[in-house]
């Protein structure tokens, strides 16, 4: 009897990572299911697929179950269609919002050339085909397999059922428990578990997003033009003035007296004087600020 081994990132060799890392270089295909994805951590395995083609099974699904708040709205209004798929507008909007989850990732902690490289990697990997995601929505799945199918006769998938989140800190930094399964019997139960919550019609892929939000990120191959980087920093800080301009109005009897900056300049004043108890007014000298 085989005793299996237990990853728990803590001893030098028990690192998920590392054996993550060894097993799909012997692999043809991964199948990844976990509660939550972090498209960073994708870096430690996005150079052991990059020779896979996409096509022919030669590629990594990866089916992420615990997306929480916006599926809710999903869950909500799947109940009402149980028997019955969602019209083409709402499944569209759905998934994108769905999708926004990821996008707010990229918002956290400071970027760096190896997150950046990273990104773009996993942009070209879904693009490819080489790496498709999807997200499970029929019920709340917090379950973390990773099995790699192998060209053994005796062995042909690889598992490991435990702890680790796809993240860089489950797979190698924080403590976690995870057990090697390698009985071929046992392994083709759990290859017959992912595969029905993948093709679940629950299942949305939301791999053309992800391309997306990453295309469109700090991350993009393409430079950004500093004229639109100025352009979106004007327009956030003028945020407030935006909205003093729209929310308030000029009392009547002052609308004749004022000139137009003038009237600009008292609604953005009443917005901060409003959100704020005070305000002060900076005009040069000459533009009527009394």
């Amino acid at each position: 009897m085989t005793v299996p081994r237990i990853f728990d990132n803590i001893e030098p060799d028990q690192i998920l990572l590392d054996e993550l890392q060894k097993s799909i270089q012997e692999a043809y295909r991964a199948d990844f299911c976990v509660g939550y994805f972090n498209l960073r951590g994708w870096g430690g395995l996005a150079e052991q697929i990059k020779a896979w083609e996409g096509k022919d099974e030669n590629y990594c699904r990866i089916l992420v179950g615990m997306q929480s708040r916006p599926e809710e709205e999903f869950r909500a209004a799947m109940q009402k269609v149980r028997d019955q798929s969602p019209d083409n507008t709402t499944a569209t909007r759905l998934r994108r919002k769905l999708a926004e989850e990821f996008r707010n990732q990229l918002t956290i902690g400071v970027p760096t050339n190896k997150d950046e490289a990273t990104l773009r990697r996993l942009a070209q990997q879904l693009a490819d085909g080489t790496v498709v995601v999807k997200l499970y929505l029929e019920t709340r799945l917090h379950a973390k397999l990773y099995l790699l199918h192998i060209h053994d006769r005796r062995n042909p998938i690889v598992g490991f059922v435990g702890s680790s989140n796809l993240t860089m800190a489950g797979l190698s930094g924080q403590g976690e428990l995870n057990v090697e399964v390698i009985d071929n019997d046992a392994g083709t139960k759990l290859a017959h578990w992912f595969d029905e919550r993948w093709d679940n019609r629950w299942s949305i892929d939301i791999s053309k997003e992800l391309m997306d939000i990453i295309n469109e990120s700090w991350a993009r191959a393409d430079l950004v033009k500093p004229y639109h980087v100025y352009i979106k920093m004007a327009y956030h800080l003028s945020q407030e003035a935006r909205t003093g301009l729209s929310e308030f109005n000029i009392p009547k009897d002052l609308d004749g007296l004022l000139f137009e900056y003038q009237k600009a300049a008292v609604k953005v004043a009443a917005h901060h004087l409003h959100r704020r108890g005070g305000v002060l007014i900076g005009d040069v000298v000459g533009l009527g600020k009394t």
